[in-house]
């Protein structure tokens, strides 16, 4: 297949909205409006977004109008819900929001869900607590679930359950030509297999249909621990992970919360560390498998029992406000003892990491599995995954990120290789790469040639053609 040319981009000051803004139901901001602004900002503030115009979406009809223009004028496009995933600064795009694309309609007996691309894991959840039903969320329900499952959705239960993106039965996505498709595995199986892992590369999701889960109650929260058994129960946890049953999911973070609002007394201002658990179970099962970890050291807070599903987010706690923010993101191949130590020589207590949190993720069992329905989630055999958070002002964030460059070199001899879509997103085009294989990253860039001949969404995703 032959790559199209790409058009010469226009520069913003010769580009004419008018007649754009005619075209659509919803308004278009042009910066120097308090609306532009708002939109226009993700939710990571270290990012400095200026894109020519954003553009609110009242509905699908205006996203593929929006990008029949860009493409007819040689503009990017990029698109935002909550502004978590944003993949790049967006100099001179044309920023597509999509918040107002809020319809939601709850099929009970069907145990399934029909969303706008504006519609965020907390409206699910909300929804389905009183009906025993829910989504295979995020760990922080604020995102958008179009924006969290085009990237794979790998959330608190992954091992139990896989992947989000593994329970889609249809999408609503505006392609590169500016054309808004019905996508399933029936009429589009190419197409549907690219937006399931493939990040934007392909589309603009506009609303989307998916499975739910008979689910009430789980077992679930986290363990808190100060500096000084630190060491333990880190060692602990990577002795112990590797017993669990594919109904657990766990997750170990070292912790430097600043004492702000929110954050809990005996956690502020001190460093500590967190371990992150869900049991799909009985609670006296979970707390069984749990206990090795409760004796490993004497707790700050035991903040782990029965809950709501609905209240999954709380097993994180992640912020929900804008912050500026540094992320670097890892797979390992396996986390020993021997990694721990390494670990803890880089990010712990006796270190001087400056990172705000140095968090290791288990990964494997169901999500470990091929689906029925084959995606372009790479890397699902990868066990654990290494991510790490620093906030401050971004004068400083340039030091966060080379600590994580030298952390992530300290792991290189556990190192899986590659990462994961939502765990790098900002990284550009060849973090983009680093999510998938050469097989199906050649794939996916095929499939761009063909559902984006313009290239309008090149913005840190697939290779510039």
């Amino acid at each position: 297949m032959e790559s199209p040319q790409t058009p010469e981009p226009a520069t913003v000051h010769n580009i004419v909205f008018g007649a754009l803004r005619r075209n659509l139901a919803g308004a278009l901001h042009e910066p120097g409006v308090p609306a532009y602004d708002e939109l226009a900002t993700p939710w990571n503030l270290a990012v400095q977004a200026s894109p020519a115009a954003v553009v609110e979406a009242a509905n699908p009809g205006d996203v593929a109008e929006v990008v029949k223009f860009a493409a007819a004028n040689g503009l990017l496009v990029a698109v935002q819900a909550t502004g978590h995933g944003i993949a790049s600064e967006m100099d001179g795009a044309l920023l597509i929001h999509t918040r107002a694309l809020d319809t939601f309609v709850l099929d009970v007996d069907k145990r399934t869900a029909r969303i706008g691309a504006g519609v965020t894991w907390k409206t699910i959840l909300s929804a389905c607590e009183g009906v025993g039903l829910t989504g295979l969320s995020c760990s922080a329900p604020g995102v958008s679930v179009a924006g969290y499952t085009s990237g794979g959705g790998i959330g608190p239960m992954a091992r139990t359950f896989g992947a989000a993106s593994d329970r889609v039965r249809s999408f609503e996505v505006v392609t590169g030509d500016g054309e808004l498709h019905q996508v399933s595995a029936q009429s589009d199986p190419e197409l549907f297999w690219g937006l399931r892992g493939g990040k934007g590369s392909l589309g603009i999701i506009t609303g989307m249909e998916f499975e739910l889960l008979e689910l009430p109650f789980i077992y679930a929260g986290a363990l808190f621990f100060d500096a000084f058994h630190v060491e333990n129960v880190l060692r602990t946890w990577a002795q112990w992970c590797p017993t669990l049953p594919g109904a657990a999911t766990t997750s170990v973070a070292m912790m430097q919360l600043p004492p702000l609002p929110g954050v809990p007394e005996p956690l502020a201002g001190k460093f500590t560390i967190a371990v992150r658990y869900v049991y799909i179970g009985t609670a006296d099962d979970g707390a069984t498998w749990l206990a090795p970890m409760r004796s490993a050291g004497s707790l700050l807070m035991d903040a782990v029992g029965p809950m709501p599903s609905s209240m999954i987010g709380m097993v994180h706690s992640d912020p929900e406000d804008p912050l500026p923010a540094a992320e670097g993101h890892t797979l390992l191949a396996d986390f020993p003892v021997a990694a721990a130590t390494s670990l803890l020589e880089a990010a712990g207590p006796d270190s001087s990491s400056p990172q705000l949190m140095v968090e290791i993720r288990q990964f494997g069992g169901a999500l470990a599995q091929e689906p029925a329905v084959p995606s372009a989630l790479c890397h699902r055999d990868a066990p654990f995954g290494l991510c790490t958070v620093g906030v401050g002002p971004p004068p400083v964030l340039p030091a966060f990120r080379a600590h994580a460059g030298d952390l992530m070199t300290n792991m290189s001899p556990w190192a899986y290789g590659g990462t994961l879509p939502n765990f790098s997103a900002g990284s550009g085009a060849a973090g983009f790469a680093g999510n998938y294989t050469p097989a199906v990253l050649g794939k996916l860039t095929a499939l761009a040639e063909y559902f984006d001949p313009s290239n309008v969404f090149r913005l840190g995703q697939v290779p510039e053609r």
